[in-house]
């Protein structure tokens, strides 16, 4: 018996409109444990370098982590994972809500989709029955909208829902995949539009066995209090109104991630902003089996009821110049079309730039308002539609760059290997932050940082304090961050391991399923997240069987990165693709920045050209992807550099 995961696998080739039931092989789930995990080593298996992203041979798949659907609480998340066409790599985009658990339920851990249909259509899946369905009448509908419409088709109201929008349809390649409160973002939203599938339902009422189950319930029973007393821990968006609203709105980069503007917040800002708040905020709504509110619903005049996602409520007022209400009316919108809240902002940002420097004009852009905030709303229409301009920004701030040409590749400033990232402008470069930007393999900090604080505690007993209650940190860490004084860098010893431990928490988190607000993104709120790399083995060995300590578990962990990073490096990705924002932070030491970098794929066991050799591979049990590398002439026999 197979326990915390179903067993088996939905195989659906769109093409051929053949549906199949596939048993996963339970030795990939000790090896992998699960979601992002098993992904990979699918992804490998079957999608070879020669694949392009909107090939039909490429994979879109939804994997639930190990623990989702289990009392495990905020174990509820589900991955999805392919080649992006933002820049032919890897990327895996990680969703809350119900359907991961609802996916369980029905019987499945993973969808596996491969093909393109003829015409739009949607999956529904109802426990054993399995249908792929015409969706030519959901064209054009936004993912709001979608959701409502299946749900009354199918007469279905407890369906849970992933669909895209119309800029899903249209390929644009920061379109996501809307679910509920949550969204699936960062390049993934255009390959289901490639496949032309409009959504996914699932309704699932199959029970999932638990290996433990009564010592389970009683321990998760107790942590789901501890969650809800805590008043930061999971808490998203009332971490950022209670207590770093202030901050963010100082400190990101308003525009086109180009100005920082510190005098910005005042009292009577403080004061208007919490007025918008309350005219429009309904609720605050969680997530499947977790008890923090942390999702907002919008009632917006004019607007569908809609969910506000942690960093999108400040996102497109700081590139347009604009306010709270200004936000809270686009994100409204831009939600139904379906797109990514950090990239949308910057690459509307962009254009209006372009247009102020002369490189687009009123050719290019008739009939462009004179407002900011109209000017916004015009680009968004011409994006999702792909019409004149908006085809080339449609693409993204790095390939519209290229396109447009003009001197427009002076403007992309704000992306690595081709992804917009969080809109910040710092003073002093911070070198554990420049190693996760530069080589993160999720291209997205927010999915790199977190178990280790942000900044040093100034007051030596305050710090000593904070180490006395740091269970969930391995000893080491404790010693770095006593040695760490305000203005000073770590040293090179504790920046790589403190990236590395970052990294890991997330790698753990996306195998098994549990929100990084309640695991790997909270060691920077303090010192006692709810789950670490001490107490997780125990919670897995419960629900699923598996023998685990925290040396397996981090061992696991670091398999998956490698793995991850093996398939990137197979498709190009090199040393000289390792690079932060060009202007993130405005004080820079490129030697300095080169020899963290060196230390750092010493530490990892990667050569300096950032690929890992075949000693780090074989060690892993990824025997495999060397044996492909050698072949390929990637690595050499004798362990070595690249050819």
């Amino acid at each position: 018996m197979r326990y915390a995961e179903t067993g088996f696998h939905l195989e659906i080739d769109l093409s051929r409109g053949n549906i199949e039931r596939v048993a996963s092989d339970p030795r990939s789930t000790e090896i992998y444990l699960g979601g992002q995990g098993t992904a990979a080593k699918i992804l490998w298996d079957r999608v070879p370098p020669e694949v392009e992203p909107f090939s039909p041979d490429n994979l879109l798949i939804f994997s639930a982590g190990l623990l989702v659907g289990t009392p495990v609480v905020g174990a509820n998340r589900t991955v999805v994972t392919t080649i992006s066409p933002r820049n032919d790599l890897y990327k895996d985009s990680v969703f809350g809500g119900f359907f991961g658990p609802e996916l369980k339920h029905a019987g499945y851990d993973k969808i596996i989709i491969r093909g393109k249909a003829p015409d739009l259509v949607y999956l529904w899946i109802n426990n054993d029955k399995i249908e792929i369905r015409d969706a030519t009448h959901l064209r054009g509908k936004g993912a709001i909208e979608t959701v409502a419409l299946i749900r009354e088709e199918l007469k279905e109201p407890k369906a849970q829902v992933a669909t895209i929008g119309l800029a899903g349809e249209n390929r644009v390649y920061f379109a996501t995949i809307e679910h509920l409160n949550a969204s699936a973002s960062r390049g993934v939203g255009p390959v289901m539009g490639d496949k032309r599938l409009k959504a996914i339902a699932v309704r699932g009422t199959k029970d999932l066995n638990i290996a433990h189950p009564a010592e389970l319930f009683e321990i998760c029973s107790r942590m789901y209090q501890e969650i809800y007393d805590n008043p930061r821990c999971g808490d998203a968006l009332k971490y950022i109104d209670e207590y770093s609203l202030e901050w963010h709105l100082n400190n990101f980069a308003w525009g086109n991630a180009r100005e920082r503007r510190k005098d910005f917040w005042n009292d009577e800002i403080a004061k208007k902003y919490e007025e918008s708040e309350k005219r429009v905020r309904v609720r605050g709504t969680a997530c499947y089996n977790c008890p923090k509110d942390c999702h907002h619903v919008i009632a917006y005049p004019g607007r569908s009821l809609y969910f506000q996602k942690c960093y999108s409520e400040l996102t497109y007022m700081m590139a347009a110049y604009e306010d709270r209400d200004f936000n809270y009316n686009i994100v409204g919108l831009t939600q139904e079309y379906g797109l990514d809240g950090y990239s949308a902002p910057q690459v509307l940002a962009f254009g209006v730039e372009l247009y102020n420097a002369g490189i687009l004009t009123d050719q290019d852009l008739p009939g462009f308002p004179s407002g900011n905030g109209e000017r916004f709303f015009y680009l968004l229409e011409k994006i999702v539609h792909r019409e004149g301009i908006g085809d080339a920004l449609a693409n993204g701030v790095y390939y519209a760059a290229r396109q447009i040409g003009k001197g427009a590749e002076e403007f992309d400033h704000n992306t690595i290997k081709k992804i917009e990232q969080v809109p910040l402008k710092l003073g002093m470069i911070n070198y554990p932050y420049f190693l996760m930007h530069a080589t993160g393999e999720k291209m997205n900090i927010t999915q790199i940082e977190g178990s280790y604080p942000q900044a040093a505690i100034p007051d030596r007993k305050e710090r000593e304090e904070y180490v006395r209650q740091w269970d969930a940190a391995p000893e080491r860490f404790k010693k770095y961050f006593l040695e760490w004084e305000p203005r000073e860098h770590p040293s090179i010893e504790a920046a790589v391991n403190i990236v590395d431990w970052n990294e890991t928490m997330h790698y753990v988190d996306d195998a098994v399923g549990i929100c990084a607000f309640l695991s790997s993104f909270t060691g920077q709120w303090g010192p006692k997240p709810p789950y670490h790399i001490y107490n997780l083995p125990k919670l897995i060995s419960l629900a699923s069987g598996l023998d685990l300590d925290p040396d397996k578990l981090w061992e696991i962990a670091k398999r998956n990165r490698n793995l991850i990073r093996a398939i990137n490096v197979s498709r190009g990705l090199r040393r000289v693709d390792e690079k932060p924002p060009a202007d993130h932070w405005k004080k820079r030491n490129p030697e300095m920045e080169q020899k963290m970098l060196d230390a750092y794929y010493e530490f990892k066991g990667w050569n300096q050209d950032g690929i890992p050799t075949k000693k780090t591979l074989d060690g892993l049990g990824l025997d495999y992807v060397s044996k492909e590398f050698i072949k390929r002439g990637i690595l050499k026999e004798n362990d070595g550099a690249p050819s």
